[in-house]
């Protein structure tokens, strides 16, 4: 009675209005404290109990080991564990499952191994807790043979386990794993189960096929879920207009879309850059009233910004209550692809002012936008500002500032920042040195880089042509043919290009 309150205040004035409060009284109300996750409230009530002489049993156990699930409290959970021991509780299979759920929720999988082989025959939520588990913290290769030996005893997997079977098949590209699960979905009536399904249809799509997926949606029961994972499986793709073209679809069948829903959404409308139907979804947010939280108002902010809306992705980030490093780097890097250098960092000094702490990301963010406006000092300077936040450059940051530095004609520096990279630089780093070379017509210096490439990628037809193309520019016509001639001593072939009409 007091559980179906909802709000654990109001469960606790109706618990205080029961004259004589016996274990089931005192067990529904530190059930809905657990359910809330409010661990040291539904501790006190626990302790305050056994004050009055009602002495708990595995469900009231159990539910305080729910609460240390549900939130993020440490310290105490070991402390009631061992209170369990001496007191024989763990003898009980519901607070053997509990305590098993709890450690497995926190991936300390040691603890939960050692209760696991502890009890002689472990019972069907045991195996699946276990499952659920090493899947949470990626051992794939155990969480796979626990299955096989699942499957050899007899035991059945649960909708949990099952969801982190297929999302680890999906995760590990095991294609024929992945279609036994299936069939033994189908096979034990699972395919009902909403999340199964959707977990079925995520992994098709991972693995390319977006045609299956579409007919398991077709065959199910159809809610918010499942359209969901239909629509950001389409956006996955690359079919945007066909995910817009199903939340539209998903509205005329009086569906009431939620924010994961609109986020994805406004992000095939972003790739679209379709500020018509950007705004068709803001327009039916505002209309349902719809309550803004941090990743919708940021996906807004993100289409506004890539439809070249910038005065109204300003407005919108500047009415944010809250914003996380996405929600700045979103409005940093909007600036910068339409090349408001200057403006993204402004934003970024405002970042820094926040309590929010820049990351990896920001910085690219802020070094395309340089790059794109020709700031190179700033750019420089941003450059090394990423170790004053212990963020260590990637490549892909290694091959802004070389574009940077190479567009604005300093190759020499551009060279040396290759030559110094702590590790090997891949197509894009070259790519970008090579092409400023040939914008600034160097050609010795494009030859040498470009002899560097080959030497690290000798089978990228790429930099041969680059290569070729700069002795032909300089008139240079023997030493081009001895390129070609090394392509084909090499067996490099030219790839074909292509174009559309």
């Amino acid at each position: 009675m007091y559980s179906k309150c909802g709000i654990p205040g109001q469960a606790y004035h109706s618990f205080c209005e029961v004259p004589n409060k016996d274990l089931l009284s005192w067990t529904s109300l530190i059930s809905i404290y657990s359910r809330f996750g409010l661990v040291t409230e539904g501790l006190s009530l626990f302790w305050e109990m056994q004050e009055n002489e009602i002495y708990p049993d595995g469900i009231v156990i159990s539910s305080i080991l729910l609460g240390f699930g549900n939130s993020m409290i440490f310290s105490e959970r070991k402390a009631f564990h061992g209170l369990i021991i001496r007191q024989n509780y763990v003898l009980d299979m519901m607070v053997h499952n509990a305590l098993l759920s709890m450690y497995c929720k926190f991936g300390l999988l040691s603890l939960a191994e050692k209760l696991f082989h502890r009890v002689p025959e472990a019972n069907k939520d045991s195996w699946n807790n276990m499952i659920f588990g090493y899947s949470k913290v990626g051992l794939e290769a155990k969480c796979i043979e626990l299955f096989r030996e699942m499957q050899w005893i007899g035991i059945e997997l649960d909708s949990n386990s099952l969801v982190s079977m297929v999302s680890l098949c999906s995760q590990l590209g095991a294609t024929y794993l992945g279609r036994s699960l299936h069939c033994h979905i189908i096979k034990h009536s699972m395919d009902e189960n909403v999340m199964v399904v959707s977990s079925l249809m995520d992994m098709y799509v991972k693995a390319g096929n977006l045609n299956i997926a579409w007919k398991i949606f077709c065959g199910t029961q159809r809610d918010v879920v499942t359209w969901n994972t239909l629509i950001s499986s389409y956006t996955y793709c690359g079919h945007y207009a066909e995910a817009e073209a199903l939340f539209e679809e998903m509205i005329s069948e009086n569906l009431q879309p939620n924010s994961a829903t609109l986020v994805t959404v406004l992000s095939a409308c972003s790739y679209l850059a379709s500020l018509e139907k950007g705004e068709r979804v803001h327009g039916y947010i505002k209309e349902r009233g719809i309550e803004s939280n941090i990743s919708l108002a940021t996906a807004l902010v993100d289409m506004y910004a890539k439809c070249g809306q910038l005065e109204k992705a300003r407005k919108l980030f500047n009415t944010m209550k809250e914003r996380d490093v996405i929600s700045w780097n979103v409005i940093i890097s909007g600036y910068g692809m339409h090349g408001h250098g200057k403006s993204a960092i402004e934003i970024f000094q405002q970042m820094e002012k926040s309590n929010v702490k820049p990351n990896g990301l920001t910085f690219l963010a802020l070094l395309l936008a340089c790059a794109h406006s020709g700031l190179v000092k700033e750019g420089k300077c941003l450059f090394n500002r990423m170790q004053d936040y212990s963020i260590k450059p990637n490549l892909k940051h290694y091959a802004c500032m070389i574009d940077l530095l190479g567009r604005s004609g300093n190759l020499q520096e551009a060279e040396a920042l290759v030559l110094s990279m702590p590790f090997s630089p891949d197509g894009g780093v070259w790519g970008a040195l090579l092409s400023a070379c040939k914008i600034h017509n160097e050609i010795e210096t494009g030859v040498r880089i470009a002899k560097y490439a080959i030497e690290t990628d000798p089978e990228n037809d790429g930099y041969y042509i680059m290569m070729c193309n700069m002795y032909n520019s300089a008139g240079r016509w023997e030493e081009a043919e001895r390129v070609r001639e090394m392509m084909n001593e090499r067996n490099v072939a030219k790839r074909a290009g292509w174009s559309t009409l």
